[in-house]
Parts: C-alpha cells; sequence; structure tokens
C-alpha cells in the first residue's frame, strides 16, 4: 500500500468528506429533538453523552472497518482498536456535547488521520449549517453550500488587535492555569467563550486569532491540526513545543508573532 503520495491524500481526502457525510446523517435528526442525553459523568460532575454521539462514532466506525481494515481507530466512545498502526483515525463525533443538548449549533465532528504516528488530514464538520472545514499538508478549504475556498489565516501581529477565544475558563482552567488565562484575555481586543472546535475553524479561516484551552484529549484536538496548519496557522502546548498525542494544555494561532506574547503569560502555568 502505497504512503503520502498526493494521489493516496486525494483517496483518503473522499473518505473523509463521506465519513462526515455518515456522521451527519446520525447526528442531525437528534439535533433539537430527543437526542437521548445520559450523564456519564457521576461523581465527577456532569459529563454529557448522546445517542448522535454514539450513533455518529459507529457510523463513522463502520466505513472505516469496510473500506480500509488495516487502519486502527480512536475514538472518545468506543475507544482504541489498533492504536498502532500504520494510519490511525481520530474521532470525536460531537465536540461541544453541551452546545449540542443546548440546542447551539458550535458543536463540530472531528475526524483526524494519524500516519506513523503524526496529524496529517483532518476536518472540522458543523453540519447543521453546512460547513466542513478540511486540511493537510497541501492546504485547507471550506466547503459550504456546495462550494469551495482555500483557507488562510490571518496576520495579527499584537495581542492587543487579536480576537481569543476559550470554551469555559471557569471549568477547563485550574490554579495557576486560570490566572494566565485572565492575562492573555486582558490584553487581548475581544474573547468569546464557549465555541468548543468552532473556534479552531475560525482561526484557520481568519476571523479569530488565538485559541486557549486545557485538559484535551487527542480526539479533541488532533483533527483541527492539519487544518489550521494547511491554513498557515500554528499549533503548539503551553511551551511553545509542539502538541503530542495526549492533548492537554493546546494553543492554537494564526500569527506567530501573537503566539508568542500570549506564551509570555502561558509557559509560567505550563505543565
Amino acid at each position: 500500500m502505497p504512503a503520502l503520495t498526493p494521489d493516496r491524500i486525494a483517496e483518503l481526502d473522499a473518505f473523509l468528506i463521506e465519513l462526515n457525510r455518515a456522521a451527519a446523517a446520525a447526528i442531525l435528526p437528534l439535533f433539537r429533538a430527543d437526542h437521548g442525553l445520559v450523564d456519564k459523568g457521576g461523581a465527577k460532575g456532569f459529563d454529557p453523552v448522546t445517542e448522535a454521539d454514539k450513533g455518529a462514532e459507529r457510523a463513522i466506525r463502520a466505513l472505516i472497518t469496510e473500506h480500509y481494515p488495516d487502519h486502527g481507530v480512536i475514538g472518545e466512545e468506543y475507544g482504541e482498536d489498533r492504536p498502532d498502526a500504520e494510519f490511525v483515525w481520530v474521532l470525536d463525533p460531537v465536540d461541544g456535547t453541551r452546545a449540542f443538548i443546548a440546542g447551539l449549533p458550535l458543536w463540530c465532528t472531528l475526524i483526524g488521520l494519524r500516519h506513523e504516528a503524526r496529524p496529517v488530514l483532518g476536518s472540522i464538520g458543523q453540519s447543521y449549517i453546512g460547513e466542513l472545514y478540511i486540511g493537510h499538508a497541501g492546504g485547507s478549504r471550506l466547503m459550504s453550500r456546495g462550494q469551495s475556498r482555500p483557507l488562510k489565516v490571518r496576520p495579527c501581529a499584537k495581542l492587543t488587535d487579536a480576537i481569543i477565544a476559550t470554551t469555559d475558563p471557569e471549568a477547563c482552567f485550574r490554579g495557576a492555569e486560570l490566572g494566565a488565562w485572565t492575562q492573555v484575555r486582558a490584553a487581548a481586543r475581544l474573547a468569546r467563550l464557549g465555541c468548543d472546535a468552532y473556534a479552531y475553524a475560525m482561526v484557520a479561516a481568519g476571523t479569530m486569532d488565538l485559541v486557549i484551552e486545557s485538559g484535551l484529549q487527542a480526539w479533541d484536538i488532533e483533527a483541527a491540526i492539519p487544518v489550521v496548519e494547511g491554513a498557515g496557522g500554528l499549533t503548539t502546548n503551553w511551551r511553545g513545543e509542539p502538541v503530542g498525542q495526549r492533548g492537554g494544555q493546546i494553543v492554537i494561532a494564526g500569527d506567530r508573532a501573537c503566539l508568542d506574547e500570549a506564551l509570555v503569560a502561558l509557559k509560567r502555568s505550563a505543565r
């Protein structure tokens, strides 16, 4: 089987679109409907999962098994299957389940592909509004309403000019992390909360400049890395280092200079 030739990337890119369509077919009938909410958090606190999360991951896994039985899968809902394979799909079928159960169209389907342990292809899909952001080393694009256009981050050399985001600072940041976020937010022009992975897509699209998160799992971030980097952006941990396979403390940025300013505060709380 050939590795990552241009033809191979094109084949996998087309399959990624098919996976998003299957996920959307499982999710959309349950959005703003009876979605079968279950709290899987127990004593640890509210941690929602719905039949949309589970049904979409089942649909994605079934297609991968059918078309690429030698590929591995890591998913939020159903765990790991051959995680050391040459190609491994990393899935979060509904990133932003809290937004989903609240009826807010900010949730996304995240589908990423590792090749030899490195993220090489990814998508951020918001099927309710009909947007699919896809990226790889050859570039990133938005597919929407039957059209496709390239994605490019925007220049933003100063943090004071930046639009930044995080999901929920009170819930996601622990101890000194909250102070670091507060310092960055105080310097930035504008901050938005509760956008989940949709904020990553907005950095790639050039409408936002910086996203800061902590406590992420691999499925929360890996799909976004090729999308953001394919659009000219950067993804690092809070030390400014490459993102590993464990998630953790993450920064997504469109401009290196803006990222470097934010890292001055974030490095003090890096783990």
